[in-house]
């Protein structure tokens, strides 16, 4: 059955459908992988978001597709197995938007070199097949050869390990679609406001069209609480006494411009002067320096990066990119939230486990939180087996390790930002050529990407374009703020909406795009 991506048409099949097999919660990494897990298996799927896809954590990753080097440094061996296994899927199923990059540690001691050397070459070892290649050690010349701007004094040299790099929204767009592809149903503004009970038992939730403000009711054999950094808060709405089961960290990271670090190869520090992991990765023709890790007290949609986490990111990219970064040499400053399970003992949010956790209340919801998007299909698939027994489905054997996402292409045409839409690339060019002028001089996105983004992704704001349909917002803040009235107005034909709603986009866009231009 082909499906409509059109708001009132999803919103009519919802209507009329008596009961879905499977309902999720929450339409970031892991909620759209359970979806696309549930879908594929044959379930009448239905995904619900509150807001929009990927709108919180999702978004705002370092971008890494990755096994995690640093867990091996505690200890966590399984953990790292999984992942590296999981990357290589994602780089398999959906290769127009996770691909190999090169990575360099710059050794300033001699001890530097078999420390780490025999840390990555276990990490090669773990991947087995799975590899992408060997890692090695470089001369001084040779790491500054591909690094031309890393510090230099009492550099002794490197070693080069390679990687997994990805879209992390465009990703999360691509599961949506895929989701669509499998006959299952996603609905981005309609937040659960209630959860059904039969007999002390959750058959379905309540849900409102944030649009039109109209409540409805979803029937559903079982519902999946994939909700994140906001999972207590679903999981006191089934039961209120219940205790926090997460501890929020934040990451903020910048963009730079290029030249801060030309070439291919990405930096990585692995022990920074406070013990975390610093990168310096090209994305998008652009630098994105990144992650702090520091415990918040509260879950935020839009958290801002605090004081001492633009302190970290400046020092640092000064002590190993050679110069300090003028106000007007950031691009883009962003944050994200990471739902970790907390471990009573931990105090540290670094030192908090990247595992993924499922539990089942006395009322059989079903919550699935931590993870990370590298292991977001091992997540989907644990949660849907766990999902398929709590609601007596039919046992069907998870298909997803091979299965190929939406725009699967063999060989990427376009340049790095236009292959994120894989095989769906010549149907968005042929959409109207005088959309071919492009959003903004300093954007590498195109007039026709608005009009896409509307008709076939769901976008429904302005902020949705500019910061997960393209990803403007997070290469130059300042330049998608110049852009934000010509994509109101696209937008604005597109979806029928008059003047006065595009101004008001333009001024709801500006008071978030705000927070992303640097300021001391």
């Amino acid at each position: 059955m082909s499906h409509s991506l059109q708001r009132a048409d999803i919103l009519r099949e919802i209507g009329s459908t008596d009961e879905w097999d499977v309902l999720v919660v929450g339409g970031g990494a892991t909620g759209l992988g359970a979806a696309v897990e549930a879908a594929s298996r044959g379930y009448r799927t239905l995904l619900l978001e509150a807001r929009d896809f990927a709108k919180a954590t999702s978004s705002r990753s370092t971008k890494l597709v990755h096994g995690g080097v640093r867990y091996l440094q505690q200890g966590n061996v399984k953990l790292v197995l999984e992942a590296l296994r999981e990357r290589g899927r994602m780089l398999r199923n959906a290769p127009h938007l996770a691909h190999r990059r090169s990575f360099i540690v710059p050794a300033y001691a001699w001890w530097e070199f078999p420390f780490y050397g025999v840390g990555l070459t276990l990490y090669d070892v773990l991947a087995g097949s799975e590899g992408l290649g060997r890692s090695r050690i470089l001369s001084k010349d040779a790491v500054l050869k591909k690094l031309p701007t890393v510090k230099s004094q009492d550099l002794e040299g490197g070693i080069l390990y390679y990687d997994g790099q990805f879209d992390d929204a465009r990703f999360a767009v691509t599961l949506m679609r895929t989701l669509f592809d499998h006959s299952g149903v996603a609905l981005n503004y309609a937040p659960v406001t209630g959860l059904l009970k039969r007999n002390g038992v959750i058959c379905g939730v309540v849900a409102e069209d944030r649009e039109t403000g109209t409540r409805f009711e979803c029937q559903a054999r079982v519902v999946i609480n994939a909700t994140g950094i906001f999972c207590d808060d679903l999981r006191r709405m089934d039961e209120p006494a219940s205790s926090k089961i997460l501890a929020v960290s934040q990451g903020s990271h910048v963009v730079l411009p290029p030249e801060f670090l030309p070439g291919d190869s990405a930096l990585m520090i692995p022990r920074t002067s406070d013990g975390r992991v610093l990168f310096a990765i090209p994305w998008h023709n652009r630098v994105v320096v990144g992650t702090t890790d520091d415990p918040v007290a509260q879950a935020e949609y839009e958290p801002r990066a605090m004081q001492d986490e633009r302190q970290f990111l400046v020092s640092h990219i000064e002590r190993y990119l050679g110069r300090r970064p003028a106000p007007q040499d950031i691009l883009s400053v962003w944050s994200g939230q990471r739902p970790l399970v907390k471990q009573s003992d931990k105090s540290s949010t670094a030192a908090i486990s990247r595992d993924h956790t499922v539990l089942i209340s006395k009322s059989k919801l079903l919550t699935i939180t931590g993870g990370k998007w590298t292991t977001y299909r091992k997540m989907g698939e644990d949660v849907v087996n766990r999902a398929a027994a709590l609601a007596g489905l039919p046992q069907v054997p998870s298909k997803t390790a091979d299965l190929q996402l939406h725009g699967w292409t063999e060989n990427g045409t376009g340049n790095e930002w236009q292959q994120v839409y894989g095989s769906d690339l010549p149907l968005l060019s042929a959409i109207n050529a005088a959309l071919a002028e492009p959003l903004h001089p300093r954007l590498p996105f195109q007039q026709v990407e608005v009009v896409w983004a509307a008709r076939h992704e769901m976008a429904r704001t302005l902020e949705d374009v500019m910061s997960r349909r393209t990803r403007a917002l997070f290469l130059d803040a300042r330049a998608s703020m110049d852009a934000a009235p010509v994509v109101a107005r696209l937008l604005a034909e597109e979806l029928g909406h008059d003047e006065s709603w595009q101004r008001k986009q333009v001024a709801a866009f500006d008071t978030v795009a705000e927070q992303y231009v640097w300021s001391d």
